[in-house]
């Protein structure tokens, strides 16, 4: 099994709890963490700076596609950034246990 870390970012705290409740709740992930960050961009042709919520999402590499239209459907940003990352190695218990919480109950 195949882990990833899906990350995202919001505008306020309260979309971020949002997303990742929805996701932990509908089981598209296992958990998702939230940080303050602060980003530097480009937009529009415009330098800029803005405080922002990180969304670091865990879930399975099969889930994906489903875990990305989650977040598009609750999502603000005109163009959100929406991108993951292969976890590995990991520790066995915690891929299982990922994997047992990031799946549709049978």
């Amino acid at each position: 099994m195949k882990l990833i870390a899906v990350l995202t970012t919001t505008e306020s705290r309260e979309e971020a709890e949002k997303i990742a409740t929805s996701l932990v709740e509908h089981r598209l992930a296992a958990c998702a963490q939230i940080s303050a960050i602060e980003s530097v961009y480009s937009w529009k042709g415009q330098v800029q700076q803005e405080s922002e919520y990180r969304l670091f999402i865990k879930t399975t590499r099969d889930r994906y596609a489903e875990v990305e239209a989650a977040i598009l459907e609750l999502h603000s940003y005109e163009l959100p950034a929406i991108y993951a990352i292969e976890l590995g190695p990991v520790f066995e218990p915690y891929t299982n246990w990922v994997a047992e919480n990031a799946r549709t109950p049978a």
